[in-house]
């Protein structure tokens, strides 16, 4: 039968919590590991415990996958039959227990090169992002995403043998959200940082993902500075960078449109009602909606290189209410998503608007174009983002993708 154990990663950004075992525990002191303990009952619910008795971070983690369940025979301690987990954490602040000697974020394939406990990689490997959930994934925006694919290109640099495997993976990346710029940018960044080597690659996309997480950081510092003396704030869809602007920014109410397809807007109203104050609309009421705030803040999946900007659909409408009211529109995203030349805008699945059997021609816009002209500025994390800026930002992306 065995002993049934969960081990759960928290990943935070590009990095995973390795915490290393006390003298105090029965088992393999001294090693490397993840969250663990026993679990003999329901996993699901003891990996939660086990997030709030190690770390104090339960309240800070989402359940991103869950792995099959594997043994590890050890002939000291007889067969583990473990249960592993990843979780995404929203803060770094640790508060660990007696078994905890020490602790570390860490990029993943660290476990690689650290005395840790039996199968701690397979464990990872068993819920490690991959190209195929890089490609399903419809949850996440271009920022998260692009993080993801670095860690897809990292691990897969580590356990390569050769160049062209390598180089296969991150073709695969790029066009898994071929529509994503900063998908594209950072895995593009990624090979042409790197010399013709695995190892390279491993090194430079821990790097890119690095200057990333920063960038979308910084991008919305800058959001929030546009917006100190705004009381009410409009936007829509899902930005990991718009609603940290918006928490840093504070303003007095937060105006948020449901976003269909997806409805991705209302779990952006319910993350941000424990802080500020939220009003969530429907989308047909966006224009009027507008109209009685004083800023739009919108993400961006794409800035191309004349300045129109590429978001959920929607957006457009927003910025045309926006324009006649004389109401600002600002975009913040990292520079990365400024694409070297126009991506596709791809709809989404017409059955999931009407699957009935009238001859109805069907179109369902996941994401549309806005006209430059209808957005006041673009704001990164180098400031505002000019007309120069744009191309320039072009340019360098475009030379990245010569690493072929």
């Amino acid at each position: 039968m065995g002993t049934h154990v969960v081990t759960v990663f928290l990943r935070h950004g590009p990095d995973v919590l390795l915490l290393q075992r006390s003298d105090a525990v029965d088992s393999y002191p001294g090693r490397w590991g993840a969250v663990s303990g026993h679990a003999e009952g329901d996993p699901d619910a003891l990996a939660r415990r086990e997030i709030a008795e190690e770390t104090g971070l339960a309240n800070e983690a989402t359940l991103v996958r869950r792995g099959d369940a594997f043994a590890v025979e050890d002939p000291d301690h007889g067969t583990w039959v473990v249960h592993p987990f990843l979780f995404d954490a929203a803060s770094r602040d640790v508060d660990p227990n007696w078994e905890t000697a020490q602790f570390e974020w860490v990029p993943p394939t660290e476990l690689r090169r650290r005395d840790t406990v039996p199968g701690l990689w397979q464990s990872y490997d068993a819920v490690r992002p991959t190209v195929e959930s890089v490609a399903a994934d419809d949850e996440h925006g271009s920022s998260y995403l692009s993080l993801r694919a670095l860690d897809v290109l990292r691990d897969e640099a580590a356990l390569a043998d050769d160049w062209d495997a390598v180089a296969a993976v991150a073709r695969s990346l790029r066009d898994a959200k071929a529509e994503m710029a900063a998908v594209r940018n950072r895995v593009n960044h990624a090979m042409d940082d790197a010399d013709r080597t695995p190892g390279s690659v491993e090194a430079s996309a821990r790097a890119v993902a690095r200057t990333a997480a920063d960038a979308d950081g910084e991008a919305a510092s800058a959001a929030a500075a546009e917006l100190v003396d705004v009381a009410t704030v409009f936007t829509l869809s899902r930005s990991g960078t718009v609603t940290a602007a918006l928490r840093e920014a504070t303003p007095d109410r937060v105006v948020v449109a449901e976003s269909r397809p997806g409805g991705e807007g209302v779990g952006v109203a319910e993350s941000l009602a424990d802080e500020l104050a939220v009003t969530l609309t429907t989308d047909a009421n966006a224009p009027a909606a507008v109209e009685e705030c004083d800023a739009v803040l919108v993400g961006a999946d794409a800035v191309f290189p004349d300045g129109r900007v590429v978001n959920k659909v929607g957006t457009r409408a927003a910025a045309l209410a926006a324009r006649d009211v004389a109401v600002p529109v600002f975009v913040v995203c990292a520079a990365d998503k400024v694409a070297p030349e126009p991506l596709p805008v791809a709809d989404g699945d017409p059955g999931e608007l009407y699957d009935g059997d009238a001859p109805v021609d069907v179109r369902n816009p996941v994401f549309e174009v806005v006209p430059a002209r209808l957005v006041d500025r673009v704001l990164t994390e180098h400031g505002v983002l000019d007309d120069e800026g744009v191309a320039t930002a072009a340019d360098e992306r475009r030379a990245w993708a010569d690493w072929e």
